[in-house]
């Protein structure tokens, strides 16, 4: 809800496609006889399994089959009793009191205990990945409970009790051990993921005994992985690929929880004009994309806020930059770009709804001027180079959030973040951040508000909307963010696509 919207010239949400009940009958009929069932995944899984490390959202998919934190969320993002079967918050909102579920088994057959809670709080305290656990002072242990002592109030608090249960001192990441409702079974590097049922778990038991994650980081071979039988359900294809399908799949439609866009590397030096941003955002034909790309499906959003994060999401903001090939190119020339630049868009090209995407894109760059050159890599490639190295101009992924709160979002545009693989960097931006994160009291809350009004107020004329708009929308945020601050009660399971 900041100046980090420059960073963005396309961002929308687009169709998830689960196929199924297809391909060679004798095939599928033999899994299904024998209770399991084969998922395609189109990029492997990190080298290492560690729940506190992990990046990736093809990790977090799988894993979250394995691990359970606390609490975890249910299928409409609301937090619900997992390892603790209930808990309580203090009065001043420092202290969380859990209250472990009797007889919860890890896959190893050990009972969880209150040392094992205890441990794997802090080994994600220590991980370097949950900069928001290093609110926590003092985490205290009884023979069934476990209690959190916080420095300061914080509403996402709960969020972060996702975290993955685990056993004291268990090693990292090679022979993973949770709670959930199937155990790691093995792992072959870039070819698949097995899991089984767990006899003992806690809740409602698994419905299937076995599930083989097989990869295919090639797009066309997964289709014909499906139409052969030998994959039954996968997940994220583009509509093209569905259509390709015959009658005899069952395809489901639905939204995901991330935004896709094109993100820009700041320190690239024509990006890093402001005017320059501006111009490329006015280029893009968000409609077009979704025509092309997924049959017509899709939102456009003007933010990182998808709509299943509800009170954060706004519409209007997808309003701001309206495609106008021409202003495009009148701001290109004001910038000092009047012949356009070079610009190279790296993809990860195990995902084909980002390579479609990206094809799209480059062509309406190209009407204004833009020499735009597509770079399709490996998605360990990506990884290495773009998300962790941040060496490339520009890229089209999707984003989403480890955990359902608008900090998990919006953290990663501070300038000192860790994952701010766009090298985004304004100090009016960290310290409105600053100051929601901070907020606990209705005098901390209003002066974060009031920092927050000062930043839309510039937007306001960066965007040229009229005022009474502008404070429309402030007036919204105020009305959402009261005693909420940067909280949500829900979480995901992918950060990002990355």
């Amino acid at each position: 809800m900041n100046k980090h919207i420059l960073t963005l010239f396309l961002s929308l949400t687009l169709l998830l496609s689960l196929a199924a009940c297809g391909g060679d009958a004798d095939t599928t009929d033999a899994r299904r006889d024998a209770n399991e069932i084969v998922v395609g995944i189109a990029q492997d899984l990190e080298n290492s399994l560690d729940p506190y490390t992990s990046v990736t959202a093809a990790n977090r998919e799988v894993l979250f089959n394995v691990f359970e934190g606390l609490v975890k969320p249910d299928a409409d993002g609301n937090l619900s009793p997992a390892v603790a079967e209930r808990w309580e918050v203090s009065d001043d909102q420092l202290t969380y009191t859990f209250h472990l579920r009797p007889g919860v088994k890890f896959h190893d057959g050990s009972e969880v205990t209150a040392m094992d809670v205890a441990w794997s709080i802090d080994k994600a305290m220590q991980s370097g990945s949950w900069e928001a656990l290093d609110n926590i002072d003092a985490i205290d242990i009884g023979s069934d409970y476990v209690s959190v002592v916080l420095k300061a109030a914080d509403s996402d608090f709960l969020s972060y009790m996702t975290l993955a249960i685990t056993p004291e001192n268990h090693a990292d990441g090679a022979d993973p051990v949770g709670t959930g409702p199937f155990k790691f079974i093995s792992r072959a590097a870039q070819q698949n993921l097995v899991l089984e049922r767990f006899a003992d778990y806690w809740g409602e038991s698994a419905k299937v005994d076995k599930v083989t994650y097989q990869i295919y980081e090639n797009a066309e071979a997964l289709v014909m992985a499906l139409k052969s039988g030998a994959v039954d359900i996968c997940a994220h294809l583009t509509a093209t690929q569905a259509n390709q399908l015959t009658e005899s799949f069952d395809i489901l439609e639905g939204t995901m929880n991330l935004v896709q866009a094109v993100y820009l590397n700041h320190a690239y030096e024509p990006l890093a004009n402001e005017t320059v941003r501006k111009a490329l955002c006015y280029a893009l034909d968000r409609e077009q994309v979704f025509d092309v790309v997924a049959d017509g499906h899709g939102t456009a959003v003007g933010s990182s806020m998808y709509p299943n994060f509800r009170k954060y999401f706004l519409p209007e903001l997808a309003d701001l930059y309206p495609h106008d090939t021409e202003k495009a190119k009148a701001m290109l020339a004001e910038a000092g770009y009047p012949d356009g630049f070079d610009l190279t868009i790296t993809v990860p090209s195990n995902y084909q709804p980002h390579m479609d995407t990206a094809q799209v894109v480059a062509e309406q760059l190209r009407a204004i001027g833009v020499n735009v050159t597509i770079d399709p890599v490996e998605w360990a490639s990506w990884l290495e180079n773009v998300y962790s190295g941040r060496r490339y101009q520009a890229t089209v992924v999707g984003v989403d959030a480890s955990t359902l709160t608008a900090r998990a979002m919006l953290e990663r545009f501070t300038s000192t973040a860790s994952n701010n693989f766009t090298n985004y960097s304004n100090a009016e931006y960290d310290e409105a951040f600053a100051a929601a994160i901070r907020a606990a009291t209705d005098e901390e809350y209003a002066n974060s508000v009031e920092k927050l009004y000062m930043s839309f107020q510039q937007l306001n004329r960066a965007f040229n909307t009229d005022e009474e708009n502008v404070r429309e929308q402030l007036d919204r945020i105020n009305g959402m963010l009261k005693g909420q601050q940067f909280g949500s009660q829900g979480s995901t399971r992918s950060t990002p696509s990355t």
